[in-house]
């Protein structure tokens, strides 16, 4: 079967897939410099329907408060993507689609850095559920394409590592 996932990708969607079916559990995305490559992958494994719920590219401010409904006054002093913001972003996809996850991911791809300061490569990701949790991550490359590549992967064996930890600590 032809894909645009590597093999890593589809193996983490696969697994994510399965561990959200089995409990019946659901998923929503809010990313953005991943260009909607978190949602594509988790839409690839045949099934997603039963898990996975929507999500947006969250790009802008604008789309962040009307698509993911997170209050504007947390960007009133903006400088970049913090943990907070993304566990904030993670947690507002979660409550406006209802679903028993969400991820999300801001950053910078490159090829420059942010106003900011902060460097190309650089992302956050926030995830919200029964396990909430957030990391920065740096590739220390400054390829845009290849940052979103990363990204999408680091998003996604982040969110299969939650989902674990979350059913591990119900057994």
């Amino acid at each position: 079967m032809a894909t645009f996932l590597n093999a890593e990708q589809e193996s983490l969607a696969q697994e994510i897939a399965s561990l959200l079916t089995d409990r019946g559990e659901t998923i929503s995305v809010a990313e953005a410099t991943t260009g909607g490559l978190i949602s594509a992958a988790l839409l690839w494994v045949a099934g997603a329907s039963r898990y996975y719920v929507g999500g947006g590219v969250v790009y802008t401010l604008k789309s962040r408060t009307g698509l993911a409904g997170v209050p504007g006054e947390e960007y009133a002093n903006y400088r970049g993507t913090t943990p907070e913001l993304l566990a904030s972003l993670a947690e507002s996809m979660r409550q406006r689609l209802a679903t028993t996850w969400s991820v999300a991911e801001s950053g910078l791809a490159g090829p420059t850095g942010g106003r900011a300061g902060a460097p190309a490569g650089r992302t956050t990701i926030g995830v919200a559920g029964p396990v909430a949790r957030t990391a920065v991550i740096e590739t220390g490359i400054s390829d845009r394409g290849a940052n979103m590549v990363e990204f999408t992967t680091h998003s996604l064996r982040f969110l299969r590592d939650a989902i674990r930890e979350a059913g591990s600590a119900a057994s």
